[in-house]
Formats: structure tokens, sequence, C-alpha cells
């Protein structure tokens, strides 16, 4: 707190607090804060494009293909049932039996496409094993079965 002597004393009389703070500087400081937050939250949040919800920050999100893959007579469509068993051309496979398809199908045609098929309670990574097995035989062309929206 500042302290001063107290006015129309010359000689040095006692010192006491001034009785007024001054809060201009403070309010200032807040306005320019407040300002700065103003300019800085319109630029970050912007309008979705197609006039929906705000959406933060601009992501440049992937494009999904327009195409559906079609299936080839030498593509291969692989199922994994929701109790994780494999079909494989309408027959139950062990995963040693399908591993050896995929190196049979790659020896025929290395642009050989496999589609997985999987029922919707099956595990994200049993459908990743499944194509780590394609990748590891060489067939690196995936496409994941969906059904159609209705």
């Amino acid at each position: 707190m500042a302290m001063g002597k107290v006015p129309g004393d010359s000689e040095g009389g006692d010192e006491v607090g001034f009785a007024e703070i001054n809060i201009t500087p403070l309010t200032d400081i807040f306005l320019v804060l407040l300002i700065i937050f103003m300019v800085t939250s319109s630029v970050i949040v912007q309008q979705a494009p197609s006039g929906g919800a705000q959406t933060g920050l601009k992501v440049n999100l992937p494009k999904g293909g327009a195409t559906d893959v079609t299936a080839r007579a030498t593509d291969m469509s692989v199922a994994i049932l929701s109790d994780g068993r494999f079909v494989l051309g309408g027959n139950i496979v062990t995963e040693d039996e399908l591993k050896r398809a995929f190196n049979d199908a790659q020896q025929k045609d290395p642009d050989t496409i496999v589609i997985v098929q999987a029922d919707e309670g099956v595990p994200h990574g049993t459908v990743v094993q499944v194509m780590e097995l394609a990748k590891g035989a060489g067939l690196g062309q995936l496409a994941i079965g969906v059904r159609e929206p209705q």
C-alpha cells in the first residue's frame, strides 16, 4: 500500500495510507484480455459447411471412395462369424487354412482383393488379424464388406 504525507503538513507529520485505489489500469487490462479472447474464439470456432453445429478447428478429413468394390472371380471373400470362426467359400476354415488360401491366391494373382465381411459383434482385433494374414501373404488390396443403407 502506498504511503504519503498528509496534505498541508510541511514539517514531516504522520504518514498515512491513500484512501483511494485507482482501478483504471486493472479495468484496462481486463478489457484488453476480453477483446483478445473474443477475437481468438471467433477465429477458432467456425460454422460447419452444411450450416450444422459448430465444429471447432477446421480439419481436412479424408474422402471416402465414391465407387463400390466389385468382386472379380479371382477375389476372395472372407466372412468372420460372431463367434470368431472364419468362412471362406462357404466352408468354415481354421486360421492355418486361411493363411494357405491367401498364399495360393497370391501365387495365382498378386492383385487379388481380399474382402473382409465381419459380423457386427466381432471384435476389431479379429478383423485386423485376418487383414494381417492377407498382408503377410502378399495381398495388399483389402476391402471391408458392409451392408447397403436402407
